[in-house]
C-alpha cells in the first residue's frame, strides 16, 4: 500500500530553533540506533518511521555503524526513503555520523578527514541519497588533530554533502575548542549531541553554558537511559529486556537497589501528573529550553506514539523540580544526611 502521510502531521509536534540557526528541529526525534538493523523486521521498521512522521516527527539520526551489522540501518532506512517518503524529503531533516569503527585497517576509525569523508561517501549510498542534512563526529579522537577533524567536516559541507554539522560525545572544552575553529573556518557548529537523562547529568557541567554561550543547539540522546526511565523495570529485571541480556550499554548490575528506589518514586510523581514515566523523563529532559531536541528510540509504534504524548504537559512546578532533585540524590548522599 502507498504511504500518503497525514494531513495535520504538524499540528501536534513543538519545532524547536536550533541555536542561532535557521533550523528547527522537532522537540521530540526518532533515532535508529536499535531496532532497524539487518537483524530487524523490516515491515516494523517501517511503521514506526513512517507513524512518527505522521506525528510531526521530522528529524531522524543515524549513523555508519547502526545495525547490526554495521550499515544496515541506513540501507533500511535508505528503503522506506525511496519506497514512502521521497516525496516528503524536503520535509525531513537527516542526520548521520562517524567516528567509532566501521570497517578493518587504519581509515575505517575515529576522526581522520580520511575517514570522515569517506564515511559520509558510503553513508550517502546506503540511504541513496545526495546530501544528509546533518553530519556529526561521532567521538573526539584524542590522537588525530582536532583542527584536522573540522577541516574535514568544514570540506562536507562545502562539498554539498551535508548541510549542517555536529560534534557528539565532546567535552565542554573540546566543544568550546570546536566552536572556535569552525567560526574561523567559516562553517558553524550547529549541534552537539550528549548523554542526558535525569539519571545522566553531566552536560549540566559546563556543556549547556557553552552551547549557549556560541548559539549551538543539542539534541540528547538516551534520553530514557536505555529504557530505565521507564515502566519496563519498575518490579526488577524482565528476562525479555536489554539489561538482562548481554548488552554492554546496560545490564543487571546498572539496576541497583537505589536506581529502583529513584523510579519508582519518580514513577509515582509522573502518574501524579497523568503521565507515564517516559513522558515525564522526556518533559524533564526538554524543560526550560535549554535542549532543542530529545532523542528517542523504540522498538514498536506505541512506544513513539507515548513519547510524544509527553509535548502535552512540559510544564513543572518549582515545587515538582525540588522534590525530583531530592529523589535524584545519590545514596551516598542519602546515607550522610
Amino acid at each position: 500500500m502507498t504511504y500518503v502521510a497525514s494531513e495535520d502531521r504538524y499540528e501536534g509536534m513543538i519545532y524547536n530553533r536550533c541555536g542561532r540557526s535557521g533550523l528547527k528541529l522537532p522537540a521530540i526525534s526518532l533515532g535508529l540506533w536499535h531496532n532497524f538493523g539487518g537483524i530487524d523486521t523490516y515491515e516494523n521498521g517501517r511503521n514506526m518511521i513512517t507513524r512518527a512522521f505522521d506525528l510531526g516527527i521530522t528529524h531522524f539520526d543515524l549513523a555508519n555503524n547502526y545495525g547490526p551489522p554495521p550499515g544496515s540501518a541506513e540501507e533500511t532506512f535508505g528503503k522506506i526513503l525511496s519506497r514512502d517518503l521521497k516525496a516528503y524529503r524536503d520535509e525531513i531533516v537527516i542526520s548521520s555520523k562517524a567516528g567509532y569503527y566501521m570497517w578493518p585497517g587504519p581509515y575505517g576509525d575515529w576522526g581522520s578527514r580520511k575517514y570522515l569523508v569517506s564515511s559520509l561517501d558510503q553513508s550517502l549510498k546506503r540511504m541513496g541519497l545526495d546530501y544528509v542534512d546533518i553530519f556529526y563526529h561521532h567521538r573526539m579522537d584524542p590522537e588525530t588533530p582536532l583542527e584536522e577533524t573540522m577541516m574535514a567536516l568544514d570540506h562536507i559541507v562545502r562539498s554539498g554533502k551535508a548541510l549542517f554539522i555536529g560534534i557528539s560525545n565532546y567535552s565542554p572544552e573540546k566543544t568550546r575548542e570546536a566552536i572556535a575553529i569552525l567560526k574561523d573556518l567559516g562553517t558553524p557548529l550547529l549541534i552537539h549531541q550528549p548523554s542526558y537523562s535525569m539519571l545522566d547529568r553531566w552536560i549540566e557541567n559546563g556543556l549547556l553554558d557553552v552551547l549557549e554561550e556560541n548559539g549551538v543547539g543539542s539534541i540528547a540522546f538516551t534520553p530514557l537511559a536505555q529504557g530505565l526511565l521507564t515502566n519496563k523495570y519498575l518490579n526488577g529485571v524482565p528476562v525479555d529486556s536489554r539489561a538482562a541480556s548481554a548488552s554492554v550499554f546496560l545490564n543487571e548490575s546498572n539496576i541497583t537497589p537505589d536506581v529502583l528506589r529513584k523510579i519508582r518514586a519518580l514513577n509515582q510523581m509522573a502518574a501524579a501528573r497523568g503521565q507515564s514515566l517516559a513522558q515525564f523523563a522526556l518533559a524533564w529532559v526538554l524543560r526550560g529550553g535549554r535542549v532543542t531536541s530529545a532523542l528517542i528510540g523504540a522498538s514498536k509504534v506505541s512506544q513513539i506514539e507515548d513519547n510524544v504524548a509527553a509535548l502535552n504537559h512540559l510544564e513543572f512546578s518549582k515545587e515538582e523540580l525540588d522534590r525530583i532533585e531530592a529523589i535524584l540524590k545519590t545514596e551516598t548522599e542519602d546515607k550522610s544526611s
